[in-house]
């Protein structure tokens, strides 16, 4: 699709959405996104991609939500770059898989591991799913400023679900419980479904993006007897999105001049 025509999904079209972007999965969660903006306003809402426009430091920017998993989550980011969007932040949720992080806590990923579809239509497997790195370090800057507790490190993505809090139930739960073993033991933080669909599309678009998280619990550390509320609460996670949003956007016009 062209630049001047209305986007099939996301149903928004040129003028309408700013050049930096926030992606929670959740279009329950937009509005609250959107009040961090100045002026911002409902765009568009179109199954489960709901679009607000405002500004952050006199730049126009976007929050889209992108629903569940890597697929919808690139159409999101395709629609969006083909309208002049080049940088990208998902805010979501996630669950712990090393015992050192916590519920509450904030992840921050410096990779994704490719076990879901999305990303093989981009990129053969040996095409390593990472983030943009000005995009991680105002992540990473941005969270240590706020004084949150906060962990930068490789993520799994998956697309079922189900798999991961179900596997002995599945046809392929060999596969499944070995694999989770090797991401245990390989010291992956956590487990999400978009970022390695968002990274790999991303590099494929020649647009940047970055991946930040609430850590919702963390059954590994269940089954080990430690301490796991369950935490919903990602204004957190949200703060360290945005404000890494705004420091990319100082950064960008500070590198123009």
């Amino acid at each position: 699709m062209h630049q001047d025509q209305l986007q099939y999904h996301i149903q928004c079209s040129e003028g309408q959405v700013g050049r930096y972007c926030i992606l929670p999965g959740d279009p329950g969660r937009c509005a609250a996104i959107a009040a961090q903006f100045e002026n911002a306003q409902r765009v568009a809402y179109n199954r489960e991609f709901m679009t607000y426009t405002g500004t952050l430091n006199g730049e126009r920017v976007t929050v889209t939500s992108t629903g569940i998993g890597g697929p919808s989550a690139a159409i999101a980011m395709e629609e969006l770059a083909a309208l002049g969007a080049h940088t990208f932040i998902r805010v979501g949720t996630c669950g712990g898989i090393h015992t050192k992080v916590k519920s509450g806590d904030t992840v921050i990923a410096t990779g994704a591991v490719r076990q879901e579809g999305t990303s093989r239509e981009y990129a053969p497997l040996e095409f390593p799913a990472v983030p943009d790195y000005r995009v991680l370090g105002a992540l990473t800057r941005a969270a240590s400023d706020l004084g949150v507790i906060w962990h930068a490190g490789v993520v799994q993505c998956k697309d079922s679900f189900y798999g991961q809090h179900s596997p002995s139930r599945m046809p392929v739960a060999q596969e499944l419980l070995f694999k989770w073993e090797a991401w245990k033991r390989l010291g992956v933080l956590a487990s999400e479904m978009e970022s390695a669909a968002l990274f790999v599309t991303a590099a494929s678009l020649g647009v940047r993006a970055g991946s930040v998280f609430h850590v919702v619990w963390n059954q590994e550390r269940r089954l080990a007897g430690l301490a796991d509320p369950e935490d919903h609460d990602t204004e957190s996670a949200v703060s360290v999105a945005v404000e890494a949003l705004k420091r990319l956007i100082e950064e960008d016009r500070a590198g123009e001049r």
